[in-house]
């Protein structure tokens, strides 16, 4: 054979074993890649690129701020095990998820959890919503208890496969029975992920869009209520 035969013969030998090791490597999904989400600052509130939930590393889907009218109410941050970008691939996925929310005024806790209750009910069909009533009035209940929640506290809820939702306070959990179900916390998703949310370029953020970035975000549109 030729050298120059020799020659053509290893690049097309080359370039054959190169072609399934690209195609492995973009198949490869980010957790298994060892990727970090970077952390996101939102009006001087950080939100780590992960968080851990139920003895599960969550990474941090999307965080935002909620505004009403021109002003900031609070921040938003979704945790799940893997990314989604749309609403469907967020209530499908099954495993532990977490909402944080921190305060950026004082609001009085009995008007947050009404705000909470009607966007849960204009998102939900009736028999969600129906099914999720315990959850609903348990929220309803703590934020009625807490009377107030001032610039700069905070609360989560944790989804916890097997167990259901619980709720934590400025990183304090409430005490109680966890609300059982997959489909109250989804129905409180929806607050900001359904047809009518809370504020829509919220949801973008929280879906990863937007300009969530390591940096402080700035915004001038107007919000809706929640």
């Amino acid at each position: 054979m030729s050298k120059r035969n020799v020659l053509m013969t290893a690049a097309l030998l080359a370039a054959a074993l190169s072609t399934p090791i690209a195609a492995s490597a973009q198949s490869t999904p980010a957790a298994a890649s060892g990727a970090v989400t970077a952390p996101v600052e939102l009006a001087g509130v950080k939100y780590d690129g992960t968080a851990e939930v139920a003895g599960q590393r969550l990474q941090l889907n999307g965080a935002g701020i909620r505004y009403k009218a021109i002003f900031k109410v609070y921040t938003a941050g979704l945790y799940m095990n893997a990314k989604a970008t749309t609403p469907e691939a967020v209530l499908a996925n099954t495993g532990p998820k977490r909402m944080h929310i921190q305060m950026l005024r004082d609001i009085d806790g009995e008007e947050l959890g009404k705000l909470f209750t009607k966007g849960m009910e204009q998102n939900a069909t009736r028999e969600e919503f129906g099914r999720s009533i315990v959850g609903v009035l348990r929220m309803s209940e703590i934020f009625v208890q807490k009377k107030k929640l001032k610039t700069g506290e905070s609360f989560g809820v944790d989804y916890i496969p097997g167990t259901g939702t619980v709720v934590f306070v400025n990183g304090q959990l409430i005490p109680g029975e966890p609300i059982k179900g997959e489909d109250f916390f989804n129905v409180l998703l929806k607050i900001w992920l359904g047809k009518s949310p809370a504020d829509s370029d919220l949801k973008v953020a929280l879906l990863g869009g937007g300009k969530a970035a390591p940096v402080t975000s700035n915004r001038n549109a107007a919000g809706s209520s929640r």
